[in-house]
């Protein structure tokens, strides 16, 4: 019985200057990722969005990389997210279960598919856990326009606000494919159907929508108070050109009469 452990230990992860100084010996690598063998049973998975794979690695030696990474790290992480799944080897099967996968032999495809659908599952709480955060603030907004009439941000504030929630989106795109999968999973049958077995046990196709779902709830929500801002700034111009033109006439009126 093996374990698979996929944790969070930064934001993100400088992979060039990891395969630079990381010695083992590499079996994938691009701008995003980095898929290590340590030896004939053990396996590190490295991604650019600060998360890290173990397959079959000590909880010493976990330790031990992830103080190897951290001077690559940017971002520090808000509490201990962990995704672990048990891996078990037993001729010509492939089984996926809640916590567990049967794979026929310790396969470095098998491996590498088990260890990335774990670690996409960590980010998905990373990222669940942000933009339920955010939905809560815009929510406290919604209510203050519903009890009150106004809208208590500042511009400054609600620009913010804008950025924050465009950046978390512009991440999730980025570092997050649910829907794609490795080349090599379209060359196998076997790695397909584990592939697809995975995602459903992990739920990742769900969870992305509802992900998904609430930044849309979000950016609706900002555009709402943009619109409510920008007609407030128009009335308050409004209002200003007014007030200049009565100065205007009872200058002129003063003058002529005086």
């Amino acid at each position: 019985m093996f374990k698979v452990q996929s944790r969070q230990i930064a934001q993100q992860l400088n992979i060039r200057e990891i395969r630079k100084n990381f010695k083992a010996n590499l079996l994938f690598s691009d701008s995003d990722e980095l898929f290590y063998k340590l030896s004939d049973t053990k396996f590190v998975y490295i991604f650019q969005f600060g998360i890290v794979s173990y397959f079959n690695i000590s909880e010493v030696r976990i330790k031990e990389i992830a103080q190897q990474l951290a001077p690559f790290g940017k971002g520090e992480v808000s509490g201990n997210l962990i995704e672990t799944i048990d891996v078990s080897i037993k001729e010509k099967t492939t089984k996926v279960l809640f916590d567990s996968v049967t794979i026929p032999e310790v396969d470095e495809e098998m491996v590498r598919l088990i260890m990335l659908h774990t670690s996409q599952s960590v980010a998905l709480d990373r990222y669940s856990e942000i933009t339920e955060r955010l939905l809560e603030e815009a929510s406290k907004h919604t209510q203050s326009l519903e009890r009150k009439g106004r809208l208590h941000i500042s511009s400054l504030k609600l620009k913010k606000f804008i950025g924050r929630t465009l950046n978390i989106k512009n991440r999730i795109s980025e570092n997050l494919y649910i829907f794609d999968s490795p080349e090599v999973v379209w060359e196998d049958e076997q790695l397909a159907k584990l592939d697809n077995e995975l995602k459903q046990v992990f739920d990742l196709k769900d969870r992305y929508r509802n992900i998904q779902d609430r930044i849309t709830i979000i950016k609706e929500n900002l555009e709402l108070f943009k619109d409510i801002w920008n007609h407030k700034e128009s009335s308050t111009l409004e209002w200003i050109i007014i007030i200049l033109i009565v100065i205007e006439v009872i200058d002129l009126f003063v003058t002529k009469v005086f």
